[in-house]
């Protein structure tokens, strides 16, 4: 379970290490270019991780530091208001207002502070916190008659894409760290509804980070199987179909 982890905190919480070489056999070439796959360290600033922000609790708007739980990312939709993350990460917060707070980094909120205005579970999470259901999307208030995606801009949500058919990005926040993390590699099938990906360090606090190929789209969200896995190495994602497709369409259309 990769919400939230004190106990991860402790035994995960060292700073992450960069591995000081490559052999060649341990580059491969993504969509977005020759890197070291299955590597994570600090995710660059870029336009397309500006996209990728930390959750927090209502109460936490003037104390940032410290008080993230969960990963999200912004999404292409209608009103330029939508953020997809796991579902169990909403599940916990309800409509109770949780905040979204898009490229942070050490207590900064270069791109402001957004509310959570309106939520959207699944049915098979609703219902019965299903595994296979833990994608969720939630609607975010205006600033000054401005939407999120005007700051940052959004991927494109896509559903039925075949797993592994390229190498994706996972960018997260461990609750133990104050910036985000990064790493690229290719996902496998676990099951026909699950898939997984090998990245270290991926530890609480990084459920609900976004899995983005080299088109800029959003193709896994990690959460999943053992709420996005038990260990630091191997993450989860649900295979993104028909159910999320018509929860996105839902949310994209909401005002």
């Amino acid at each position: 379970m990769k919400r939230i982890s004190r106990i991860t905190r402790l035994v995960y919480g060292a700073v992450l290490l960069l591995v000081p070489a490559f052999t060649s056999s341990s580059l491969a070439a993504a969509d977005d270019g020759l890197g070291p796959l299955g590597v994570t360290s600090v995710a660059a600033v870029t336009a397309q991780s500006a996209r990728v922000g930390a959750l927090f609790g209502p109460g936490r708007r003037e104390s940032l530091p410290g008080g993230h739980f969960c990963t999200a990312s912004v999404v292409h939709s209608a009103h330029h208001n939508l953020i997809v993350t796991a579902a169990h990460c909403l599940d916990a917060t309800g409509e109770g207002g949780a905040l979204f707070v898009p490229g942070y980094r050490d207590g900064r909120a270069p791109y402001g502070v957004w509310t959570v205005r309106r939520t959207f579970l699944p049915t098979g999470w609703a219902k019965g916190q299903s595994e296979d259901s833990d994608v969720a999307f939630a609607v975010l208030d205006e600033r000054d008659g401005r939407n999120v995606e005007d700051f940052v801009g959004g991927n494109r949500f896509a559903t039925g894409t075949t797993t592994g058919a390229t190498a994706v990005t996972v960018t997260g926040y461990p609750d133990s760290r104050e910036v985000p993390v990064g790493c690229t590699n290719k996902p496998v099938a676990h099951s026909s509804t699950q898939q997984r990906i090998t990245c270290p360090d991926f530890t609480g606090g990084t459920s609900g980070s976004p899995w983005v190929n080299g088109d800029g789209s959003v193709v896994g969200i990690l959460g999943g199987h053992e709420q996005g896995g038990t260990t630091a190495d191997i993450s989860y994602s649900v295979v993104l179909g028909d159910e999320a497709e018509e929860l996105y369409e839902g949310a994209a259309t909401d005002q």
